[in-house]
C-alpha cells in the first residue's frame, strides 16, 4: 500500500468446497492438502494501478529466491466496480 493501493485483502479458504463443475479449488487444481487463497487490491484507477505494480514490481525488498507458489496455477485480472451495496444505502 505504500505504493499506492488503496485497500489490501487476502483471505484463506475455510468452506471452499471442490466442485463438481466449477469451484475456487477445481479452477487452481487445488489437492486435497492443499488451501486456496483469494486476495484482491483496490486502486483509484487503472492508470494507479498500472504505475504502483511497476513500483512493486521494482522494489528490491520482494525479489525473491523462488516463488513461494506455484504462479502457473494463480488466476489474477483487473476488474472494474458494477456495484457497491454501501454506496447505494446511502
Amino acid at each position: 500500500m505504500e505504493h499506492g493501493a488503496l485497500d489490501y485483502v487476502e483471505c484463506i479458504g475455510d468452506d471452499v468446497p471442490y466442485g463438481e463443475l466449477t469451484s475456487f479449488p477445481r479452477a487452481v487444481m487445488a489437492k486435497e492438502d492443499e488451501v486456496v487463497v483469494f486476495s484482491w487490491i483496490v486502486y483509484r484507477d487503472r492508470e494507479t494501478r498500472d504505475a504502483v505494480n511497476k513500483k512493486v514490481m521494482a522494489d528490491p525488498r520482494l525479489k525473491l529466491d523462488g516463488m513461494p507458489f506455484d504462479g502457473k496455477r494463480m488466476i489474477y485480472g483487473g476488474f472494474t466496480t458494477l456495484l457497491r451495496a454501501r454506496e447505494m444505502a446511502g
